[in-house]
């Protein structure tokens, strides 16, 4: 256990800090679920609706450093690539 008052201070910080971007990084996986179960269903207007909701909740994990920017735009990029094969199967 930390003895100086700052390093105690520091483990605090991290604590809560880490319990943000847990939520954070739960959330997104959720959004991210709902797109890929829509994908799976085969229907392309619920997949479209889905990843207009998880793509913010992206971007926001990558703007609070939850994630990597390319990582984010490498999944926004799949995903879509992946709704627009349904029309055409």
């Amino acid at each position: 256990m930390a003895n100086i008052a700052s390093a105690r201070k520091r483990i605090r910080q991290t604590l809560k800090r880490t319990e943000r971007n847990k939520a954070r990084v739960s959330r997104v996986r959720t959004f991210v679920k709902k797109v890929e179960q829509a994908i799976s269903a085969g229907n392309k207007e619920e997949a479209v609706a889905a990843l207009r909701n998880a793509q913010p909740e992206m971007q926001r994990a990558c703007g609070k450093g939850v994630a990597h920017r390319n990582t984010v735009a490498r999944k926004i990029s799949r995903l879509s690539r992946r709704i627009k094969s349904i029309a055409s199967a």
